[in-house]
């Protein structure tokens, strides 16, 4: 079976063309992610036929449960297809692309002729605790930003955002890269009032344009980067007045532009990188 490795901002996926093929996914989506024993990968992402959209994206976790959305994954897709021509863009360039969160449109960015990245409207933030979600006692009013929230002794004001996907932001005075992350982002990650588990991200904020965070991804683990964070991030800053309409957020892996204005789509910006290709013999 043919694979292609690739990473957007370190945030780096298994592609595969399924659109011809059945297999175990969540499982393959395991046994392939593993950095020891596999290809490594922070997940699986294959290219399926659409009814409604250029082509569908499906998307499993690295421990094979499926991911509604992925803003990185989702730049390397359209990379993946359009240097492939497994499909044609509009006039204007761009690609549509079905996701469990709904169609988005992803518009690549050239270098000459190569595309080296892309800019992808994520669509709006879902900001009703329900519909995130998130389990809060009593009804409260969206958006709830800076929830006051008790782990392992520590207290931890948390901003609660969807992009598809469920999100946890929090903004630190501490340097994110001394957070235990490692220890503390999995029981974020699995409490109860999080039904669907949840990604964890944790902010500084450097300037009104500069933000620097850190990911917990949901079924991954820390990743170098999140597109659906970074949105998340994006979004929650700019609700609290902690940021302008665009901001750049640095991750491990490198930096994404995120763009939101208060209403409507929230558009990201990033690379778009294709690391190798390879043959896997199950």
């Amino acid at each position: 079976m043919q694979f292609t490795k690739m990473e957007g901002a370190g945030n780096d996926y298994i592609y595969i063309d399924a659109r011809a093929q059945e297999r175990d996914w969540p499982e393959l989506s395991r046994r392939m992610s593993d950095r020891h024993f596999g290809v490594g990968s922070d997940g699986l992402i294959l290219i399926a036929n659409s009814q409604v959209a250029d082509l569908k994206m499906l998307m499993f976790n690295a421990d094979g449960s499926p991911g509604e959305m992925c803003g990185n994954g989702i730049r390397c897709f359209a990379k993946y297809a359009l240097d492939r021509e497994l499909a044609a863009p509009s006039p204007d360039g761009a690609l549509t692309v079905e996701t469990l969160a709904g169609i988005r449109t992803v518009t690549p960015t050239y270098d000459g002729p190569r595309i080296t990245g892309a800019r992808v409207a994520m669509g709006p933030p879902i900001l009703e605790p329900a519909q995130i979600p998130v389990s809060l006692p009593g009804p409260m009013t969206p958006p709830v930003l800076d929830y006051p929230f008790a782990i392992d002794g520590r207290q931890l004001s948390l901003c609660f955002v969807s992009m598809g996907n469920p999100h946890a932001v929090t903004f630190l005075d501490e340097p994110v890269a001394d957070f235990p992350l490692h220890s503390l982002g999995p029981k974020v990650e699995h409490h109860p009032m999080f039904p669907r588990r949840v990604n964890f991200e944790i902010v500084n904020v450097d300037a009104p344009g500069k933000l620097t965070a850190r990911v917990w991804e949901r079924g991954s683990g820390e990743t170098l980067a999140c597109g659906t964070g970074a949105c998340a991030i994006a979004v929650a800053a700019r609700l609290s007045g902690r940021c302008a309409d665009t901001v750049d957020l640095t991750l491990p892996g490198g930096t994404l532009r995120i763009a939101w204005d208060g209403a409507g789509e929230v558009l990201m910006e990033g690379p778009a990188t294709e690391v190798f290709r390879g043959e896997w013999n199950p």
